[in-house]
Order: C-alpha cells, then structure tokens, then sequence
C-alpha cells in the first residue's frame, strides 16, 4: 500500500479577533470584576496567551444573579413564540459566526479544527433551533398543560466542549422562560464570552444571559447563592457531589452530568473494520476528553487478535499535531493538569503489570501532548480500568459470553453510556435492557442529535439534556405523565422476554 503524505493544511487565525482582556458579562454589559481579579487563558497546543480573562468574586457573582432575577419578570411573560424568535436570531448568528468560533474553539480548547468545525458547531446550532420549536409548544411536552419555569439557572459547564455544552444548557432554560447565568470552564472561557456578544447581536434582553468567569471558588459561589432556582452543571464526579451536597436541603432543583467509564464492546460477529472506527471515534475524538468516551475495549476473545491487530493498524494513521491543521487527528491536552494525570494514570497501568502500546508517534516541542496508547492484558483491578482517565488511553478487556460482557461493563461506579457492535438485532436489544447505561449506541458510537436525551446512572449524574426531556428540569412541578413511564416500562419488559427467546 503507498504511503500518503499530507501536506499541511492550516485554517487562517484571521477570522478571528481576539481581545487582549474581557471583563464579566452582567445585564447586558461587559464590566470588570468587582476587585480587579484576573486570569490568563493560554492555547493548550502553544503555551500562547490567548488573552486576560477577569475573575469573578462573590459581589459579582451576586450582581449576576439579581440581574437575571429582574430579567426573569418580562423574560417569563413573553409568549413562547416571542422567546422562539430570539432563539432562532441566536442559532442563525451562530451558523454565520461558524467559522470563527470553531477556530476561537480549537485555539482555546486544543481540538482539531476538523472536530470543531464539522461536529460542535452544527450541533450547537441544532440545539438552538431545536429548543426554539418548543418555546411554543411547552404545555404539549407532556408536563401539564400550563408548565412554568423554576426562575433563575445556574449553569456551570466544563472545558472538554465549551460552546455545546452552552447550549445544551443555556437552549432550554430560555427556551421555558427562565434567565440565567453561566460559569464557563477557567481554561476555555473564549466562546462563551463570544457567546454573549451574540446575544447582543441578536438583542436579547439584558439580564436574560449572563456569562461570569472565573475558577473553582466562582462556580461555589453561583452554586451556594440563594437566588438561584436550578443548578446544572457538567463534570468531573468529586465536583459533582460537592454540589449535590451543597443544595441538599434546599429548595434548587439540580441536574449532574459527570464522569464515565463506558464499555465499548466487540462480540465476535461484528464487522471488524466499522467496529475499529467506532472504537477509535469513541476514544479518540477530542482527545479523550468526552464524558462518554468509550475508554474500556471488552472484545469477544475469539476476535481479539483480528480486532487489535486492525486497531493497530489504524491507530497509526492518526495525526496527532496543530488542532488548526485541517488533517489533524488529535489535538492538544487540554491544560498542564489534565496531562499530568494522563501521565500519572498511564504509568499506573504499566506498573501495575498492563502492556503498554502507542504508534510511532512525535510529539511537538511545545504545548501539551500526548500519544494515542492502548493498554492490552487489562483486568477488573486496574486503576486505568476503573479510574476515568480523560485521555487518549484505551483499556482493553476480554469476554467469552454476553453474560460476561453485561457483568463486566456494568462492573464500574459510572453509568453514562456504552457501545454494542454485533449483527445480531436480538442481541443488541437484550445488553440493551442489560446495561446499566443512560445511553446505549449500537453499531455506532458518540453519536449525538438535539431531539435525543443524554445523562446518566450511578456517579454519573442524574437528570436528562437533549430531546423533550430537557425541558423538564427547567419547569416547575414537572414530571414525566404515569401512562408514558408504564407504557415504556412495557416495552421494556416485552423486549427483554424477547432478547431471552432470541439470544
């Protein structure tokens, strides 16, 4: 087979014109923080200041919350179809400003252009139109016939997607009447600052959005604020359940979407060449850095040879190198953090007895990088097995039955999805039923669409994002109809009885 060489192809950091400092985003207007606090965001792939981002403190955090209280008056009483239309205004800017927030995305977060360019960006879009269509159609949702929104959203988001996870968080809210104000991830605050220059643009009223940066002791801040009516946030489990406990007790309603260790698995049927993109999608798109990232391999061990082999294989064509480069691959770490627990958990799987493998592979001088590895003789008692690594790391386990595959995969604190790559329908629908998962892919991996719900079990969180169901953490007294919960609970079963006739 010839062997084809790329030559580079870089997108132009021309179309976009990034400020030396930004200030918080509050009633509409972009000020410093109250004690002059600021921060650096650096490009993960250089070590370049991006720019001077400032830091929100406690009064700031209040001013925020007070603006989007008085904006939620005459947000909320606007009908559903006059919210429609600034949701509309917004996803349409959004596709317009495409090209440059994908290249502000890839310089701020580390992930290729590509990735950006061709998956966030349309999804983020999506879902502004998506929750633009049910602005006016809440009371058909299926949460009474004169749903209500809960009031003030506090939305922290993580940095592994900055843009989308915006919004999947912000579309509802506004979509259902509620006012917000969101705390972007430290690393990755660009976009979302972007953002509200775009609510500007669309003219959306002051108060409705407000973007507040900062680290860690912000983001307690806006959770442990008593004029906040809903807290959703996005990452890491320990985070997670430091809110959990902060508004037990309280009256704010709550959705966690954390971390993941998800099962992709192999049985000995499946084809061999499309499970191998799924696998490398599920792993190595975005570096590792998806909540859902299928980062456990449980292959049937008659296909373990033939399946690693062809892993193999194609893991050494990936290019790993400028996240502005159009052939990139892999991107950058995200920050020196994040690599320096990929290191530490890699090493672990090593001397703890795992064998170690990566393609050839050079690393660039500057920046934060790190190789596409697999781990093969991998067992239950691993850390890199059990642990959520946040990485381009994949372990790779065996099984002989689908007994085995179920008990394995659902072997893990984590609950958020997993992956089934068999010809057989009856199979796929019995580990379906099996897995304890929030979202099952089959013969496919990490495919998302706005009108699909996303969550998890377990340390995974609790809550839905995406589809009808997102609408209902954002709706006071919202709860999914009896005659719905018994209807799929029925299908469920039947499906079940079915699998176990089939399998």
């Amino acid at each position: 087979m010839p062997v084809f060489e790329y030559a580079p192809a870089p997108e132009s950091r021309a179309v976009v014109d990034i400020a030396p400092s930004y200030g918080l985003f509050i009633d509409g207007e972009f000020g410093e923080a109250g004690d002059g606090k600021v921060f650096k965001t650096l490009s993960p792939s250089s070590e370049e200041v991006l720019s001077e981002v400032a830091q929100a403190g406690a009064e700031d955090v209040d001013r925020a919350v007070k603006a989007a209280r008085k904006a939620f008056t005459s947000w909320s009483a606007l009908p559903g179809s006059e919210r429609a239309k600034y949701l509309f205004r917004i996803a349409r800017i959004i596709q317009e400003r495409s090209r440059e927030l994908a290249v502000l995305e890839s310089l701020d977060n580390g992930k290729p252009i590509r990735e950006s360019r061709d998956s966030d960006l349309p999804l983020v879009a999506a879902h502004f139109f998506y929750y633009a269509g049910w602005a006016d159609k809440l009371a058909y949702a299926g949460y009474g016939r004169d749903p209500k929104p809960l009031g003030v959203a506090g939305q922290i988001i993580p940095w592994n997607f900055p843009l989308l996870m915006l919004a999947w968080k912000i579309a509802p809210a506004l979509a259902t009447g509620n006012t917000v104000v969101l705390k972007p991830a430290e690393t990755t605050p660009l976009s979302a600052l972007f953002f509200a220059d775009i609510c500007r643009q669309a003219g959306l009223p002051k108060g409705v959005v407000n973007i507040i940066t900062g680290d860690g002791s912000t983001g307690a801040e806006l959770v442990a604020h008593p004029g906040i009516d809903k807290v959703a946030f996005t990452g890491s489990t320990e985070v997670g359940k430091t809110i959990a406990r902060t508004v037990a007790g309280t009256r704010k309603r709550v959705t966690l979407e954390l971390g993941g260790k998800a099962a992709n698995i192999v049985f000995d049927d499946a084809p061999i060449d499309q499970a191998v993109e799924g696998i490398v999608g599920g792993i190595f798109f975005n570096q590792g850095h998806v909540c859902c990232a299928g980062s456990r391999l449980l292959v049937q061990e008659s296909v373990q040879d033939e399946l690693l082999d062809a892993l193999k294989r194609r893991m050494g064509t990936l290019r790993l190198g400028d996240p502005l480069d159009k052939n990139t691959d892999i991107g950058a770490i995200n920050s020196a953090e994040q690599l320096a627990r990929i290191r530490a958990l890699a090493d672990a799987g090593e001397a703890e007895g795992a064998e170690r493998w990566a393609p050839a592979c050079e690393l660039p001088s500057s920046g934060y990088w790190f190789a596409p590895t697999l781990f093969t003789g991998v067992t239950q008692a691993h850390r890199i097995a059990r642990e959520e690594i946040f990485g381009p790391v994949l372990s790779v386990l065996t099984f002989r039955t689908p007994e085995e595959a179920v008990a394995k995969a659902n072997n893990t604190p984590y609950g958020l999805s997993a992956g089934i790559w068999t010809e057989k329908g009856s199979r796929i629908l019995w580990m379906a039923n099996k897995l304890r998962a929030g979202i099952v892919w089959s013969n496919t991996f990490n495919k998302f669409d706005p009108a699909s719900p996303f969550g998890g079990y377990k340390e995974s969180g609790y809550g839905r994002e995406g589809g009808r169901h997102g609408l209902e953490a954002y709706l006071a007294g919202a709860a999914e109809p009896t005659s719905e919960r018994s209807e799929r609970s029925e299908r469920s079963e039947r499906s079940e009885r079915e699998g176990e006739r089939d399998r």
